[in-house]
Protein backbone atom coordinates (compact mmCIF):
# COMPACT_ATOMS: atom_id res chain seq x y z
CA UNK A 1 0.00 0.00 0.00
CA UNK A 2 1.30 3.43 -0.91
CA UNK A 3 1.71 5.96 1.86
CA UNK A 4 0.08 9.30 1.01
CA UNK A 5 0.91 12.76 2.23
CA UNK A 6 -1.89 14.79 3.79
CA UNK A 7 -1.71 17.32 0.95
CA UNK A 8 -3.17 14.73 -1.43
CA UNK A 9 -6.51 14.66 0.37
CA UNK A 10 -6.76 18.42 0.81
CA UNK A 11 -5.83 19.29 -2.77
CA UNK A 12 -8.05 20.04 -5.74
CA UNK A 13 -10.77 18.08 -7.44
CA UNK A 14 -12.75 17.87 -10.64
CA UNK A 15 -15.94 16.19 -11.65
CA UNK A 16 -17.91 16.40 -14.81
CA UNK A 17 -21.23 15.22 -16.15
CA UNK A 18 -22.61 14.30 -19.53
CA UNK A 19 -26.12 13.49 -20.74
CA UNK A 20 -27.50 11.13 -23.35
CA UNK A 21 -29.91 12.53 -25.92
CA UNK A 22 -29.23 15.67 -27.92
CA UNK A 23 -30.28 18.78 -26.00
CA UNK A 24 -28.06 21.48 -27.42
CA UNK A 25 -28.26 25.22 -26.69
CA UNK A 26 -28.88 27.21 -29.86
CA UNK A 27 -26.25 29.87 -30.41
CA UNK A 28 -28.31 32.03 -32.79
CA UNK A 29 -31.44 32.14 -34.87
CA UNK A 30 -31.57 30.09 -38.06
CA UNK A 31 -30.34 32.04 -41.07
CA UNK A 32 -28.09 34.39 -39.08
CA UNK A 33 -24.47 34.73 -40.14
CA UNK A 34 -22.30 32.41 -38.06
CA UNK A 35 -20.19 34.24 -35.49
CA UNK A 36 -16.45 34.52 -35.89
CA UNK A 37 -15.08 31.77 -33.66
CA UNK A 38 -11.52 31.57 -32.42
CA UNK A 39 -12.10 28.63 -30.09
CA UNK A 40 -11.19 25.33 -31.69
CA UNK A 41 -13.62 23.47 -29.43
CA UNK A 42 -16.80 25.59 -29.70
CA UNK A 43 -19.12 23.34 -31.71
CA UNK A 44 -22.23 25.56 -31.61
CA UNK A 45 -20.57 28.95 -31.92
CA UNK A 46 -21.90 30.43 -28.67
CA UNK A 47 -18.46 31.56 -27.48
CA UNK A 48 -17.98 28.79 -24.92
CA UNK A 49 -15.65 25.80 -25.22
CA UNK A 50 -17.31 22.39 -25.34
CA UNK A 51 -16.09 18.98 -24.22
CA UNK A 52 -15.99 15.69 -26.13
CA UNK A 53 -15.54 12.51 -24.12
CA UNK A 54 -14.51 9.22 -25.73
CA UNK A 55 -15.86 5.75 -24.96
CA UNK A 56 -14.26 3.73 -27.78
CA UNK A 57 -14.97 0.36 -26.14
CA UNK A 58 -18.66 1.05 -25.54
CA UNK A 59 -21.42 -1.19 -26.86
CA UNK A 60 -23.68 0.52 -29.40
CA UNK A 61 -26.89 -1.20 -30.57
CA UNK A 62 -25.55 -4.54 -29.37
CA UNK A 63 -22.16 -4.15 -31.09
CA UNK A 64 -19.38 -4.45 -28.51
CA UNK A 65 -16.50 -1.97 -28.79
CA UNK A 66 -18.31 -0.07 -31.53
CA UNK A 67 -17.69 3.10 -29.52
CA UNK A 68 -19.24 6.54 -29.12
CA UNK A 69 -18.27 10.12 -28.29
CA UNK A 70 -20.34 12.16 -25.81
CA UNK A 71 -20.34 15.96 -26.14
CA UNK A 72 -21.16 18.29 -23.24
CA UNK A 73 -21.67 21.94 -24.11
CA UNK A 74 -20.13 24.90 -22.30
CA UNK A 75 -22.03 27.89 -20.95
CA UNK A 76 -21.61 30.95 -18.73
CA UNK A 77 -21.82 28.62 -15.75
CA UNK A 78 -19.50 25.97 -17.22
CA UNK A 79 -20.19 22.54 -18.66
CA UNK A 80 -23.90 21.65 -18.58
CA UNK A 81 -24.81 17.98 -18.69
CA UNK A 82 -28.34 18.94 -19.72
CA UNK A 83 -26.83 20.21 -22.99
CA UNK A 84 -25.26 17.17 -24.54
CA UNK A 85 -25.12 14.82 -27.50
CA UNK A 86 -24.05 11.21 -27.87
CA UNK A 87 -22.57 10.48 -31.29
CA UNK A 88 -21.77 7.10 -32.78
CA UNK A 89 -21.50 5.71 -36.27
CA UNK A 90 -25.24 5.03 -36.07
CA UNK A 91 -25.96 8.73 -35.63
CA UNK A 92 -27.74 10.17 -38.67
CA UNK A 93 -25.26 11.66 -41.14
CA UNK A 94 -22.17 10.06 -39.62
CA UNK A 95 -20.10 7.96 -42.01
CA UNK A 96 -20.67 4.18 -42.00
CA UNK A 97 -22.43 2.34 -39.16
CA UNK A 98 -21.57 0.97 -35.74
CA UNK A 99 -19.84 -2.41 -35.94
CA UNK A 100 -18.11 -4.67 -33.45
CA UNK A 101 -14.61 -3.44 -32.55
CA UNK A 102 -14.71 -0.31 -34.74
CA UNK A 103 -13.45 1.67 -31.70
CA UNK A 104 -15.15 4.91 -32.72
CA UNK A 105 -13.51 7.48 -30.44
CA UNK A 106 -10.05 5.89 -30.44
CA UNK A 107 -8.79 9.44 -31.07
CA UNK A 108 -10.77 12.68 -30.74
CA UNK A 109 -9.90 16.24 -31.74
CA UNK A 110 -11.65 19.44 -32.79
CA UNK A 111 -11.07 22.34 -35.19
CA UNK A 112 -13.01 24.44 -37.69
CA UNK A 113 -12.12 22.35 -40.72
CA UNK A 114 -14.49 24.01 -43.21
CA UNK A 115 -13.92 27.54 -41.81
CA UNK A 116 -17.60 28.32 -41.32
CA UNK A 117 -17.15 29.73 -37.82
CA UNK A 118 -18.04 26.55 -35.95
CA UNK A 119 -15.60 24.00 -34.56
CA UNK A 120 -16.04 20.48 -35.91
CA UNK A 121 -15.60 17.17 -34.12
CA UNK A 122 -12.87 14.94 -35.55
CA UNK A 123 -13.10 11.29 -34.55
CA UNK A 124 -10.93 8.29 -35.27
CA UNK A 125 -12.19 4.72 -35.48
CA UNK A 126 -8.98 2.68 -35.48
CA UNK A 127 -10.75 -0.66 -35.84
CA UNK A 128 -12.74 0.27 -38.96
CA UNK A 129 -12.44 -2.20 -41.86
CA UNK A 130 -12.43 -1.04 -45.47
CA UNK A 131 -13.08 -2.77 -48.77
CA UNK A 132 -9.88 -1.42 -50.27
CA UNK A 133 -7.48 -1.83 -47.36
CA UNK A 134 -8.86 -4.81 -45.46
CA UNK A 135 -9.21 -5.44 -41.74
CA UNK A 136 -8.62 -2.67 -39.20
CA UNK A 137 -7.36 -0.10 -41.70
CA UNK A 138 -8.94 2.66 -39.62
CA UNK A 139 -10.75 5.85 -40.54
CA UNK A 140 -10.83 9.51 -39.53
CA UNK A 141 -14.27 11.15 -39.67
CA UNK A 142 -15.69 14.62 -39.09
CA UNK A 143 -19.03 15.61 -37.57
CA UNK A 144 -19.84 19.19 -38.56
CA UNK A 145 -20.47 21.93 -36.02
CA UNK A 146 -23.31 24.43 -36.37
CA UNK A 147 -25.65 26.73 -34.46
CA UNK A 148 -27.73 23.74 -33.33
CA UNK A 149 -24.71 21.64 -32.37
CA UNK A 150 -23.09 18.75 -34.21
CA UNK A 151 -24.73 17.07 -37.19
CA UNK A 152 -23.91 15.38 -40.48
CA UNK A 153 -20.42 14.28 -41.30
CA UNK A 154 -17.92 12.95 -43.79
CA UNK A 155 -14.89 10.70 -44.03
CA UNK A 156 -11.58 12.58 -44.00
CA UNK A 157 -9.07 9.75 -44.39
CA UNK A 158 -8.93 5.96 -44.56
CA UNK A 159 -6.03 3.71 -43.68
CA UNK A 160 -4.39 2.20 -46.74
CA UNK A 161 -3.18 -1.15 -45.46
CA UNK A 162 -4.52 -4.04 -43.39
CA UNK A 163 -4.03 -3.40 -39.67
CA UNK A 164 -2.91 0.17 -40.37
CA UNK A 165 -5.24 1.24 -37.53
CA UNK A 166 -5.26 4.84 -38.72
CA UNK A 167 -6.25 7.21 -35.88
CA UNK A 168 -5.33 4.98 -32.94
CA UNK A 169 -5.02 6.77 -29.61
CA UNK A 170 -2.39 9.50 -29.70
CA UNK A 171 -1.93 9.24 -33.45
CA UNK A 172 -4.08 12.14 -34.65
CA UNK A 173 -3.70 15.90 -34.29
CA UNK A 174 -4.90 19.03 -36.10
CA UNK A 175 -3.11 22.32 -36.78
CA UNK A 176 -2.20 24.80 -39.51
CA UNK A 177 1.23 23.45 -40.42
CA UNK A 178 1.66 25.54 -43.59
CA UNK A 179 0.32 28.87 -42.31
CA UNK A 180 -2.43 29.31 -44.89
CA UNK A 181 -5.15 29.82 -42.28
CA UNK A 182 -6.79 26.42 -42.80
CA UNK A 183 -6.44 23.55 -40.31
CA UNK A 184 -4.54 20.50 -41.51
CA UNK A 185 -5.00 16.92 -40.33
CA UNK A 186 -1.92 14.99 -39.19
CA UNK A 187 -2.16 11.23 -38.64
CA UNK A 188 0.21 8.29 -38.35
CA UNK A 189 0.15 5.86 -41.25
CA UNK A 190 1.48 2.31 -40.99
CA UNK A 191 2.78 3.19 -37.50
CA UNK A 192 5.95 4.75 -38.89
CA UNK A 193 5.20 7.87 -40.97
CA UNK A 194 3.37 11.17 -40.69
CA UNK A 195 0.57 11.71 -43.17
CA UNK A 196 -0.39 15.39 -43.47
CA UNK A 197 -3.73 16.09 -45.16
CA UNK A 198 -3.82 19.80 -45.93
CA UNK A 199 -6.99 21.87 -45.68
CA UNK A 200 -9.22 23.63 -46.29
CA UNK A 201 -11.75 20.80 -46.21
CA UNK A 202 -15.01 20.68 -48.11
CA UNK A 203 -18.29 19.46 -46.66
CA UNK A 204 -17.72 16.15 -48.42
CA UNK A 205 -14.53 15.71 -46.41
CA UNK A 206 -12.21 16.36 -49.34
CA UNK A 207 -9.02 18.36 -48.75
CA UNK A 208 -7.94 20.89 -51.38
CA UNK A 209 -4.37 21.35 -50.17
CA UNK A 210 -3.00 17.91 -51.08
CA UNK A 211 -1.00 15.55 -48.87
CA UNK A 212 2.51 15.30 -47.49
CA UNK A 213 4.16 12.10 -46.26
CA UNK A 214 6.98 12.59 -43.76
CA UNK A 215 9.26 9.59 -43.29
CA UNK A 216 11.56 8.76 -40.40
CA UNK A 217 14.33 6.28 -41.21
CA UNK A 218 14.63 5.16 -37.58
CA UNK A 219 11.62 2.80 -37.81
CA UNK A 220 9.63 4.72 -35.16
CA UNK A 221 6.53 3.63 -33.25
CA UNK A 222 4.55 6.73 -32.36
CA UNK A 223 3.05 7.20 -28.90
CA UNK A 224 1.49 10.68 -29.13
CA UNK A 225 1.27 13.76 -31.36
CA UNK A 226 0.55 17.45 -30.78
CA UNK A 227 0.53 20.67 -32.80
CA UNK A 228 1.34 24.22 -31.73
CA UNK A 229 3.60 27.17 -32.50
CA UNK A 230 6.79 26.26 -30.68
CA UNK A 231 9.02 28.83 -32.45
CA UNK A 232 6.56 31.74 -32.53
CA UNK A 233 6.55 32.26 -36.30
CA UNK A 234 2.77 32.05 -36.65
CA UNK A 235 2.79 28.57 -38.23
CA UNK A 236 1.94 25.45 -36.25
CA UNK A 237 4.66 22.87 -35.70
CA UNK A 238 4.24 19.16 -34.96
CA UNK A 239 5.80 17.36 -32.01
CA UNK A 240 5.76 13.60 -31.58
CA UNK A 241 6.89 11.10 -28.98
CA UNK A 242 7.93 7.66 -30.15
CA UNK A 243 10.26 4.72 -29.61
CA UNK A 244 12.51 2.74 -31.95
CA UNK A 245 10.80 -0.27 -33.47
CA UNK A 246 10.49 -3.02 -30.88
CA UNK A 247 12.74 -1.16 -28.41
CA UNK A 248 10.07 0.40 -26.21
CA UNK A 249 12.72 1.73 -23.87
CA UNK A 250 14.34 3.82 -26.63
CA UNK A 251 11.87 6.70 -26.37
CA UNK A 252 12.47 10.14 -27.83
CA UNK A 253 10.85 13.44 -28.85
CA UNK A 254 10.90 14.74 -32.43
CA UNK A 255 10.03 18.25 -33.63
CA UNK A 256 8.87 19.06 -37.17
CA UNK A 257 8.84 22.78 -37.92
CA UNK A 258 5.87 24.09 -39.87
CA UNK A 259 6.66 26.10 -43.01
CA UNK A 260 4.67 27.54 -45.95
CA UNK A 261 5.56 24.33 -47.79
CA UNK A 262 4.48 22.03 -44.97
CA UNK A 263 6.57 20.20 -42.39
CA UNK A 264 10.35 20.45 -42.44
CA UNK A 265 12.64 17.54 -41.63
CA UNK A 266 12.28 16.25 -38.11
CA UNK A 267 14.74 17.15 -35.35
CA UNK A 268 15.29 14.81 -32.39
CA UNK A 269 15.59 16.83 -29.18
CA UNK A 270 18.80 16.52 -27.17
CA UNK A 271 19.59 17.50 -23.61
CA UNK A 272 22.58 19.22 -22.02
CA UNK A 273 24.51 15.93 -22.16
CA UNK A 274 23.79 15.69 -25.91
CA UNK A 275 21.66 12.64 -25.19
CA UNK A 276 18.21 12.27 -26.65
CA UNK A 277 15.55 13.80 -24.42
CA UNK A 278 13.42 10.83 -23.47
CA UNK A 279 9.85 10.87 -24.68
CA UNK A 280 6.80 9.38 -23.05
CA UNK A 281 3.29 8.19 -23.63
CA UNK A 282 1.50 11.56 -23.41
CA UNK A 283 2.16 14.97 -24.94
CA UNK A 284 0.67 18.48 -25.06
CA UNK A 285 1.85 22.00 -25.91
CA UNK A 286 1.24 25.37 -24.26
CA UNK A 287 3.01 28.50 -23.02
CA UNK A 288 3.96 27.38 -19.52
CA UNK A 289 6.59 30.09 -18.90
CA UNK A 290 4.65 32.96 -20.50
CA UNK A 291 7.33 34.01 -22.99
CA UNK A 292 5.09 33.84 -26.08
CA UNK A 293 6.38 30.48 -27.34
CA UNK A 294 4.50 27.24 -26.85
CA UNK A 295 6.42 24.77 -24.72
CA UNK A 296 6.48 20.98 -24.90
CA UNK A 297 5.10 18.97 -21.97
CA UNK A 298 5.62 15.21 -22.02
CA UNK A 299 4.21 12.71 -19.57
CA UNK A 300 6.18 9.53 -19.09
CA UNK A 301 3.90 7.36 -17.01
CA UNK A 302 5.72 4.04 -17.49
CA UNK A 303 8.74 3.29 -15.31
CA UNK A 304 10.97 0.34 -14.52
CA UNK A 305 13.08 0.20 -17.70
CA UNK A 306 16.87 0.00 -18.01
CA UNK A 307 17.05 3.60 -19.21
CA UNK A 308 15.66 4.76 -15.86
CA UNK A 309 19.22 4.59 -14.54
CA UNK A 310 20.11 7.58 -16.74
CA UNK A 311 16.76 9.37 -16.59
CA UNK A 312 15.95 12.19 -14.15
CA UNK A 313 13.41 11.18 -11.48
CA UNK A 314 11.61 8.39 -13.35
CA UNK A 315 10.17 6.45 -10.40
CA UNK A 316 6.39 6.25 -10.58
CA UNK A 317 6.33 8.39 -13.73
CA UNK A 318 7.29 11.99 -14.43
CA UNK A 319 6.40 15.10 -16.44
CA UNK A 320 9.01 16.82 -18.60
CA UNK A 321 8.98 20.50 -19.65
CA UNK A 322 10.96 21.63 -22.72
CA UNK A 323 10.73 25.37 -23.44
CA UNK A 324 10.03 26.77 -26.88
CA UNK A 325 12.05 29.60 -28.45
CA UNK A 326 12.53 31.48 -31.71
CA UNK A 327 14.81 28.62 -32.74
CA UNK A 328 12.39 25.90 -31.70
CA UNK A 329 12.38 23.70 -28.58
CA UNK A 330 15.40 23.95 -26.30
CA UNK A 331 16.17 20.41 -25.15
CA UNK A 332 19.17 21.57 -23.11
CA UNK A 333 16.77 23.36 -20.75
CA UNK A 334 14.50 20.38 -20.11
CA UNK A 335 13.05 20.23 -16.58
CA UNK A 336 11.37 17.31 -14.80
CA UNK A 337 8.73 16.95 -12.09
CA UNK A 338 7.53 13.82 -10.32
CA UNK A 339 5.75 13.02 -7.06
CA UNK A 340 8.97 13.43 -5.09
CA UNK A 341 9.38 17.01 -6.36
CA UNK A 342 8.82 19.65 -3.68
CA UNK A 343 5.18 20.65 -3.40
CA UNK A 344 3.69 17.78 -5.43
CA UNK A 345 1.04 15.75 -3.55
CA UNK A 346 1.90 12.14 -2.83
CA UNK A 347 5.15 10.21 -3.11
CA UNK A 348 6.86 8.66 -6.14
CA UNK A 349 6.27 4.91 -6.12
CA UNK A 350 6.67 2.28 -8.80
CA UNK A 351 3.60 1.89 -11.00
CA UNK A 352 1.78 5.09 -9.96
CA UNK A 353 1.47 6.21 -13.58
CA UNK A 354 2.22 9.87 -12.82
CA UNK A 355 2.40 11.59 -16.23
CA UNK A 356 -0.66 9.88 -17.69
CA UNK A 357 -2.50 12.05 -20.24
CA UNK A 358 -1.07 15.53 -19.66
CA UNK A 359 -3.07 18.62 -20.64
CA UNK A 360 -1.86 22.24 -20.76
CA UNK A 361 -3.94 25.41 -20.07
CA UNK A 362 -4.11 28.32 -17.62
CA UNK A 363 -6.08 27.09 -14.60
CA UNK A 364 -5.73 30.06 -12.24
CA UNK A 365 -5.81 32.95 -14.72
CA UNK A 366 -2.30 34.22 -13.95
CA UNK A 367 -1.18 34.20 -17.61
CA UNK A 368 0.93 31.06 -17.32
CA UNK A 369 -0.30 27.72 -18.64
CA UNK A 370 -0.55 24.97 -16.02
CA UNK A 371 -0.37 21.21 -16.50
CA UNK A 372 -2.79 18.50 -15.43
CA UNK A 373 -1.75 14.88 -15.24
CA UNK A 374 -3.33 11.66 -14.15
CA UNK A 375 -1.96 9.23 -11.56
CA UNK A 376 -4.25 6.26 -12.32
CA UNK A 377 -2.04 3.70 -10.56
CA UNK A 378 -2.14 5.52 -7.22
CA UNK A 379 -2.82 3.27 -4.21
CA UNK A 380 -4.21 4.53 -0.89
CA UNK A 381 -6.38 3.36 2.00
CA UNK A 382 -5.74 -0.25 1.00
CA UNK A 383 -7.07 0.35 -2.52
CA UNK A 384 -4.96 -0.59 -5.52
CA UNK A 385 -5.03 1.60 -8.65
CA UNK A 386 -7.77 3.82 -7.24
CA UNK A 387 -6.03 6.73 -8.94
CA UNK A 388 -5.82 10.49 -8.68
CA UNK A 389 -5.06 13.64 -10.64
CA UNK A 390 -2.58 16.48 -10.09
CA UNK A 391 -2.34 20.03 -11.44
CA UNK A 392 1.19 21.49 -11.67
CA UNK A 393 1.74 25.25 -11.83
CA UNK A 394 3.39 27.13 -14.65
CA UNK A 395 5.49 30.25 -14.10
CA UNK A 396 8.25 32.42 -15.54
CA UNK A 397 10.82 29.76 -14.67
CA UNK A 398 8.83 26.94 -16.27
CA UNK A 399 7.02 24.03 -14.66
CA UNK A 400 7.17 23.62 -10.88
CA UNK A 401 5.80 21.40 -8.16
CA UNK A 402 5.33 24.42 -5.89
CA UNK A 403 1.64 25.13 -5.40
CA UNK A 404 0.55 21.89 -7.03
CA UNK A 405 -2.76 20.37 -5.98
CA UNK A 406 -4.16 16.87 -6.14
CA UNK A 407 -7.55 15.23 -6.05
CA UNK A 408 -9.03 11.76 -5.92
CA UNK A 409 -12.41 10.26 -5.11
CA UNK A 410 -11.60 10.34 -1.40
CA UNK A 411 -11.12 14.12 -1.48
CA UNK A 412 -13.80 15.86 0.55
CA UNK A 413 -16.50 17.28 -1.69
CA UNK A 414 -15.83 14.96 -4.63
CA UNK A 415 -18.81 12.81 -5.67
CA UNK A 416 -18.40 9.04 -5.56
CA UNK A 417 -16.10 6.80 -3.60
CA UNK A 418 -12.58 5.58 -4.31
CA UNK A 419 -12.37 1.90 -5.22
CA UNK A 420 -9.74 -0.54 -6.39
CA UNK A 421 -9.02 -0.31 -10.14
CA UNK A 422 -11.09 2.83 -10.73
CA UNK A 423 -8.05 4.27 -12.56
CA UNK A 424 -9.20 7.79 -11.72
CA UNK A 425 -6.86 10.02 -13.73
CA UNK A 426 -6.59 7.63 -16.67
CA UNK A 427 -7.28 10.73 -18.76
CA UNK A 428 -7.26 14.45 -17.93
CA UNK A 429 -8.27 17.57 -19.83
CA UNK A 430 -8.24 21.31 -19.14
CA UNK A 431 -11.05 23.35 -20.73
CA UNK A 432 -12.31 26.88 -20.09
CA UNK A 433 -15.99 26.06 -20.60
CA UNK A 434 -17.35 29.24 -19.00
CA UNK A 435 -14.87 31.57 -20.75
CA UNK A 436 -13.67 33.24 -17.55
CA UNK A 437 -9.98 32.85 -18.38
CA UNK A 438 -9.50 29.90 -16.03
CA UNK A 439 -9.62 26.32 -17.30
CA UNK A 440 -11.64 23.71 -15.44
CA UNK A 441 -10.18 20.26 -14.84
CA UNK A 442 -11.88 17.22 -16.33
CA UNK A 443 -10.84 13.77 -15.15
CA UNK A 444 -11.73 10.40 -16.62
CA UNK A 445 -11.84 7.19 -14.60
CA UNK A 446 -12.26 4.50 -17.26
CA UNK A 447 -12.12 1.73 -14.64
CA UNK A 448 -15.00 3.12 -12.55
CA UNK A 449 -17.84 0.67 -11.84
CA UNK A 450 -16.18 -2.41 -13.33
CA UNK A 451 -14.90 -0.57 -16.42
CA UNK A 452 -18.11 1.30 -17.19
CA UNK A 453 -16.14 4.52 -16.71
CA UNK A 454 -17.13 7.96 -15.48
CA UNK A 455 -16.06 11.59 -15.80
CA UNK A 456 -15.55 14.32 -13.19
CA UNK A 457 -15.47 18.11 -13.68
CA UNK A 458 -13.79 20.52 -11.24
CA UNK A 459 -14.24 24.26 -11.23
CA UNK A 460 -11.31 26.65 -11.13
CA UNK A 461 -10.51 29.71 -9.03
CA UNK A 462 -7.62 32.15 -8.81
CA UNK A 463 -6.10 29.68 -6.35
CA UNK A 464 -6.48 26.72 -8.72
CA UNK A 465 -8.90 23.83 -9.01
CA UNK A 466 -11.44 23.29 -6.24
CA UNK A 467 -13.58 20.27 -5.29
CA UNK A 468 -16.38 22.67 -4.32
CA UNK A 469 -19.18 22.35 -6.85
CA UNK A 470 -17.57 19.41 -8.65
CA UNK A 471 -19.79 17.03 -10.57
CA UNK A 472 -19.68 13.63 -12.19
CA UNK A 473 -21.49 11.81 -14.95
CA UNK A 474 -21.57 8.39 -16.57
CA UNK A 475 -23.75 6.13 -18.66
CA UNK A 476 -26.84 6.89 -16.60
CA UNK A 477 -26.63 10.57 -17.47
CA UNK A 478 -25.87 9.82 -21.11
CA UNK A 479 -28.45 7.09 -21.61
CA UNK A 480 -25.81 4.71 -22.96
CA UNK A 481 -24.79 1.12 -22.24
CA UNK A 482 -22.52 1.10 -19.19
CA UNK A 483 -20.93 -2.36 -19.32
CA UNK A 484 -17.23 -2.19 -20.23
CA UNK A 485 -17.65 1.15 -22.02
CA UNK A 486 -14.58 2.69 -20.33
CA UNK A 487 -16.10 6.15 -20.62
CA UNK A 488 -13.51 8.84 -20.01
CA UNK A 489 -10.72 7.06 -21.88
CA UNK A 490 -9.92 10.31 -23.70
CA UNK A 491 -11.03 13.85 -24.51
CA UNK A 492 -10.87 16.22 -27.48
CA UNK A 493 -7.63 18.17 -27.77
Amino acid sequence: MNRRRATWRTGLAVVMAVTGAAAVPVAQAAGDTPPAVELRDDFNGDGYSDLAVAAPEATVDGKSKAGYVAVVYGSASGLKTASKQVISQNTAGVTDSAETEDLFGSAVSSADLDRDGYADLIVGAAGEDSVEGGAETGIVQVVWGGADGLSGGAALAYGRETYDRLSAKGQLTVGDVNGDGAPDLVVIESQVKLRVIKGPFGRDGSASGGEQIVLDDSDPRFLDLATGDVNGDGIDDVVGTMHDGDEYDARRITYWRGTPDGLAEGIVLRDARDWRVQGGESLDLGDVNGDGYEDIVVGRSVDGYDSDLDTPIPTGGRVAFIPGSANGPVGTKAMYVNQDSAGVPGAAERGDGFGSDVSVADVDGDGYADVSTGVPGEDFDGLSDAGGAVVLRGGANGLTGTGAGGVNQATEGVPGAAETKDAFGGATHLVDANHDGRAELVVGAPGENANAGSVWVFKSTSAGITPTGSLTFGAGTLGTVAANARLGSGFNY
